[in-house]
Formats: structure tokens, C-alpha cells, sequence
């Protein structure tokens, strides 16, 4: 793992995510699955339209938005990246929904939000991003009231047979560095007041994923200009390794749904 401070990693990743190349390599959902698996984890989430549900880690809006139109409630999305941030905010005013999404900077281990303030609570493929797990796990079930539900999506990994490439920083940017075995990450969530209903791998989505992102990485290697043409090369062996790992089973993604009891 690269000597990098956690605050350097929330930066950097923050940033990478806000990159047109973040968009162009993973499409506007950000992670496996996509718009139907947000739909599914929105259904999980039981909300009615007058309910408040926090969208952690929301990039650059588009489940908040989505998920908002689908149920009709209210959605705040915490964002590190100000760019993010304002990209959100863009998206929402071009939806029509502007008056029930809100965006706000805020880090996932200290979020900007009341206690007991939220219905529900949604993370997409971003806690393996943040380096003190626990501390985000926390602010989930703070900002949730009682009988509030979570919904999470996210990388999973044995990290003691990953490769070094794929526990550098570069491999953090890429959702994997910092991504746990899936009863890692039940046992967290539980000792941070959860009660988990459903914990599941879904390993075919991020199979599908990393195709997409291997065919987009070689066209980009085609029409690459000079001094482009070495990251585009990386970012490719990167993805390889990681297609490697998730045939061995030692890289995978999951579900967990749960409430705040």
C-alpha cells in the first residue's frame, strides 16, 4: 500500500471520480450494476415521498436524481469533490427535481447531517474509497432514526492475496485498494449499530463492468496522444489484474441491506 496520508487518499479520489475520464471509462452510474441495481436498492429502502434519504458519496448526482424521480422523496447528497458538487447540482435543476435534491460538501466520515435526521441511507461503490470505515459506518447510523434503512453497494476483496498493483494508491482511485472481504464489512456495519438483513456477493456485475472498461481503455489506446499513451497503458494492466483477481475469487462486489434498529 503507497505511504499516502487518508487524507490524501479521500483527495485523490475525490478528484479522480470528478475527472471526465472517471466518466468516460464507467458511464454516468459510477459503479457495477448501474441505474437497475440503484433501483433495486431504492426499493429496499421502503421510502415514501415525504421521506429524507442521504445519498453518501453521490458524485456527480445521477442516483440521487434517479432515485428522487423513482420515489418522490427527498434526497441529500454528501460529496467530497466540489466539482461533484456542482455537477450534481446542474443535473438536478436539468431534471426538474432541484427542489427535493440537495447537494452538500461533506466527508463520509463526518457527515453534515443532524442525528436521526435521514429515513433512509444509500452508499454506492464508495466506503471502499474511505479510509476509516468505521468512522463512516458510524455517521450511517447517526443520521439514521430508529427503523431507518441502509442500503450499500460496494467492492469487496481479500486484501492479503491481491497483487501490490492492485494495493497501491493508483488501485484506491480504482475502488480496490481499499476494498474488504464482505464479512468485513457486515462485522463493521453491525458493531456500528446495524442490523443486517441481507448480505450477498454480486460478482457478475463488476465482471461486466471491467469489460466495459477494458474495450473503452483499448479504444482510448488507439487515439491516445503522446505522453497519454503510458497512463492508458497502465490504467490497462490495472484493469487486467483486476479481471485476474475476480476470476480467483480474491475480488468481487456486494449487497448488504439493513436498518438502523
Amino acid at each position: 500500500m503507497s505511504s499516502a496520508t487518508a487524507a490524501e487518499i479521500k483527495a485523490c479520489c475525490a478528484s479522480a471520480f470528478a475527472s471526465p475520464a472517471a466518466r468516460y471509462l464507467l458511464g454516468e452510474s459510477f459503479h457495477p450494476g448501474g441505474s437497475e441495481l440503484t433501483s433495486e436498492l431504492g426499493r429496499s429502502l421502503r421510502l415514501a415521498p415525504a421521506a429524507v434519504l442521504a445519498d453518501v458519496g453521490s458524485g456527480p448526482g445521477t442516483s440521487a436524481v434517479q432515485l428522487a424521480r423513482e420515489t418522490g422523496c427527498r434526497v441529500v447528497g454528501v460529496e467530497l469533490a466540489p466539482a461533484s458538487v456542482a455537477e450534481a447540482r446542474r443535473r438536478a435543476t436539468a431534471a426538474g427535481v432541484a427542489e427535493r435534491v440537495e447537494f452538500v460538501e461533506g466527508d463520509a466520515e463526518a457527515l453534515p447531517l443532524p442525528d436521526a435526521s435521514t429515513d433512509g441511507v444509500i452508499c454506492e461503490c464508495a466506503l471502499c474509497t474511505f479510509p476509516d470505515k468505521r468512522a463512516a459506518a458510524r455517521e450511517f447510523v447517526r443520521v439514521l432514526h430508529p427503523g431507518g434503512r441502509f442500503a450499500l453497494s460496494d467492492m469487496t476483496a481479500v486484501p492479503e492475496r491481491l497483487p501490490e498493483g492492485l494495493r497501491s494508491l493508483s488501485a484506491w482511485l480504482a475502488c480496490i485498494g481499499g476494498a474488504e472481504r464482505l464479512d468485513t464489512l457486515v462485522r463493521l456495519l453491525e458493531e456500528a449499530g446495524l442490523g443486517i438483513e441481507r448480505a450477498e456477493q454480486r460478482d457478475g456485475l463488476l465482471a461486466e463492468l471491467l469489460e466495459r472498461i477494458e474495450a473503452r481503455l483499448l479504444a482510448a489506446r488507439m487515439l491516445a496522444p503522446p505522453g497519454l499513451d503510458g497512463q492508458v497503458e497502465r490504467a490497462l494492466q490495472l484493469a487486467g489484474a483486476a479481471r485476474t483477481a475476480l476470476t480467483r475469487g480474491d475480488l468481487g462486489y456486494a449487497v448488504v441491506l439493513g436498518h438502523r434498529p
